[in-house]
């Protein structure tokens, strides 16, 4: 992989560990040679991730929505800031530039960016390794809920384990490297 996008909040939430979490996935992406891109901001996990990937020289694209340069304080630093139109044009931008996508804690926008890469994959518009780093659990909620959509016969097999899953930064992306994506099930 010699890209990857990551959706994460534009707080910090509740708990340190979310941007210990992020700045050492940063960190890691640039130790291992793979570019981050990421929304362009410097506020919340969106800069903590940011910040750590520069701190070790590593390359961040960012991609912001002009509606939120001043609300999510764009990044200076950045090897590049791509400003764009619309949300859409943003995931489509993230999209195209990544070989795999991360998502660390966030909200609702995390959220939507987290399932709309998920259902593209599902729909076969894509092959990317689609990956959640679950800090503190943060996730498991999410990961129950996906199990009883498959339990309740909503969501094929193939399809559920499309979203790798670890707390461990270095055994998602072990995870991510070997994947190999189903054929597309609807």
């Amino acid at each position: 992989m010699n890209r990857i996008t990551v959706f994460c909040g534009s707080s910090f939430g509740t708990e340190k560990d979310f941007e210990f979490q992020a700045r050492k996935l940063g960190q890691k992406l640039a130790h291992e040679h793979i570019e981050l891109v990421y929304g362009g901001a410097n506020i919340g996990l969106m800069g903590a991730i940011a910040n750590g990937a520069l701190e070790k020289s590593g390359k961040v694209i960012g991609v912001l929505p002009n509606f939120l340069k001043s609300k999510e304080i764009a990044h200076k630093g950045l090897t590049e800031l791509i400003l764009v139109e619309s949300m859409h044009e943003r995931k489509a931008i993230m999209n195209d530039l990544c070989d795999g996508v991360i998502a660390l804690p966030g909200g609702f926008g995390t959220m939507e960016e987290l399932f709309e890469m998920l259902t593209w994959g599902q729909l076969g518009l894509h092959k990317k390794p689609i990956g959640i780093l679950n800090t503190n659990g943060f996730y498991n909620d999410l990961i129950s809920f996906l199990d009883n959509m498959f339990d309740k016969g909503l969501l094929k097999h193939e399809n559920r384990n499309m979203l790798l899953v670890s707390e461990n930064i270095d055994e998602l992306l072990t995870k991510m490297k070997a994947y190999k994506a189903p054929n597309a099930v609807i």
